[in-house]
């Protein structure tokens, strides 16, 4: 048998072949892991590059032009990527979000929505289906986006001051082209919008209440800012907790300004927590990923770009459903060991750090963000 050659950038994350039961039960739409949490959401990340190199990221140093991203040949085709996706629709999954890297590089991405607006979910309801992006194609791509069945976009931004947006990004890319994109996904419907800050003490906290007051005066409610710890997430970044802006300061930040009351939850398993301003001029959400762990209700898991399944952002080990898919699988095989990878799923990292024992002398390398998405 002739030896396959597998690129190197494919061995860079463990992965486990994983096992198909001996029993085939079909899918109920009603999975849960080891802690009662189903399995409500997928993120599928259909590219690995990002024309960014933001520091808390993708780092310039560290990614450079040299840099040994997966070939095209690893990445799941967008038939494999449906394939999937319908599987995990059966298990009980309601909403896809596709992310990067930045996914609107990855090559007629819209021919991949159209694909997975068809989908259904068992009672025959369609899915809610976002993206996630830099907003830097946005402007030209939002309209066929919204025609090929995207529902609504989140957009990355941190900073209103082009200055600091420029060396955040580290391209020397301007901040009005990203505005010019979410207004273009305003017009074309790509609603509710939501911009996601990551906060980066003594980097851009200055521009909180900036960025809450340009959101408030010119979106009218229409597009919801949301205020994200900056994270431990891979070994890339230089995470130290000193660099970590509390919600609760960014949340009194905004509050003295613009004064703050809590709102519920729009769905359990909800990331951000919710504030809309006294006023009645919209919301904002708070996304405490590090000082307030939300593992109890984590309904999420995420799908890389050559198809290993993650069960948590901070994951060190992947599944290659990409072997079941290449290697001659049924889909009743293949559903079979999703419902069992997730049965098995006991991940609580963000817990476990809060309790100092996120550190379990692995000594594996947790996967970077832009490999399988925020």
């Amino acid at each position: 048998m002739a030896e396959r050659a597998i690129p190197i950038a494919d061995l860079r994350y463990a992965a486990a072949t994983p096992r198909i039961p001996e029993q085939l039960t079909p899918p109920s739409g009603l999975l849960s892991d080891r802690l009662g949490r189903p399995l409500h959401d997928l993120r599928i990340s259909v590219t690995d590059r990002c024309n960014f190199r933001c520091s808390y990221c993708m780092p310039k140093e560290i990614f450079t032009n040299d840099y040994g991203f997966l070939p095209q040949s690893s990445l799941l085709s967008f038939e494999e990527i449906t394939r999937l996706a319908r599987l995990f629709v059966a298990h009980g999954v309601h909403k896809l979000r596709l992310t990067g890297g930045e996914p609107l590089l990855r090559k007629n991405v819209e021919t991949l929505i159209a694909m997975l607006s068809e989908l259904r979910t068992p009672d025959g309801q369609p899915l809610d289906l976002t993206l996630t992006t830099n907003a830097t194609l946005l402007a030209r791509k939002a309209q066929a986006l919204k025609d090929a069945g995207l529902k609504r976009v989140t957009v990355s931004l941190d900073a209103l001051d082009d200055a600091v947006f420029r060396r955040m990004n580290d391209v020397d890319f301007p901040v009005a082209e990203v505005l010019a994109g979410i207004e273009e996904a305003r017009r074309v419907g790509l609603g509710p919008i939501k911009v996601n800050m990551v906060v980066k003490r003594g980097t851009n906290d200055h521009e909180i209440v900036p960025m809450a007051r340009w959101f408030r005066e010119h979106y009218d409610g229409q597009v919801i800012l949301r205020f994200i710890e900056f994270m431990d997430v891979g070994a890339s970044n230089g995470w130290r907790m000193d660099d970590v802006l509390p919600s609760a300061q960014v949340r009194e930040r905004i509050h003295e300004v613009f004064p703050l009351e809590p709102l519920e939850p729009n769905a359990t398993g909800e990331t951000a927590e919710r504030w809309r301003y006294r006023d009645g001029a919209g919301e904002v959400g708070l996304i405490s990923s590090v000082t307030q762990a939300f593992c109890g209700d984590c309904n999420r898991a995420r799908l890389s770009t050559e198809g290993r399944l993650y069960l948590c952002l901070f994951a060190s080990q992947g599944q290659d459903l990409r072997a079941l898919l290449r290697g001659g699988a049924s889909d009743e095989q293949i559903a079979a060991a999703i419902g069992l990878i997730w049965q098995e799923r006991g991940d609580r990292y963000s817990e476990l750090r809060g309790a100092m024992q996120a550190d379990t002398g692995t000594g594996q390398r947790r996967v970077e963000m832009h490999y399988i998405g925020g």
